[in-house]
């Protein structure tokens, strides 16, 4: 015959299941994309919407805030309007816990960058330039882009390779 168990640890018993239902169920926290996927984060990250990775649209991109930065690049024409959302805010979105982002563009060209980028400087992840979404011939859907006319610090060749443009994926590791 089963021991019975006392209202305190049947009370304890049953809030252990509830945290431990609660916990799994935050982990997949993100919404699926209603629209075309733009981005996919994938490696070591808690949030997801599709299997091991989280996949983006643009009203998900948007719906994180939009940051906008004016700066000069050395792909364009005098010094255009970025908007985007902040990769600080779409690292605390997919809970990434990884030190470094590999940013991968369409044609599979791959830059390391360190997250730590991302707290220091207001970097973006861009969809729109003055006012335009980004197409594959403007370096789009998605630029990576910083903030240099504001951070004379980031105006070197190290920091250029980091403007991965045609991305299709982030992987944190």
């Amino acid at each position: 015959m089963p021991k019975s168990l006392s209202p305190f640890a049947l009370g304890a018993r049953v809030l252990a299941m509830l945290f431990l239902f609660a916990g799994a169920a935050a982990a997949d926290t993100l919404p699926k994309p209603a629209g075309s996927v733009m981005l996919e984060v994938t490696g070591a990250i808690a949030n997801h919407n599709d299997g091991d990775k989280a996949a983006f649209d643009l009203a998900m991109l948007e719906g994180m805030g939009v940051t906008r930065i004016v700066t000069s690049t050395a792909w364009t024409e005098g010094t255009p309007a970025f908007e985007g959302v902040l990769l600080s805010k779409l690292i605390e979105r997919v809970g990434a816990t990884g030190k470094v982002a590999v940013t991968i563009a369409l044609n599979d060209y791959k830059v390391e960058i360190p997250v730590s980028d991302f707290a220091k400087y207001p970097v973006i992840l861009a969809y729109r330039m003055n006012g335009e979404l980004l197409k594959i011939r403007d370096k789009g859907p998605l630029w990576i882009v910083y903030p240099q006319d504001g951070y004379p610090e980031l105006k070197t060749k190290e920091t250029q390779a980091k403007w991965v443009w045609q991305v299709k994926e982030i992987r944190f590791k």
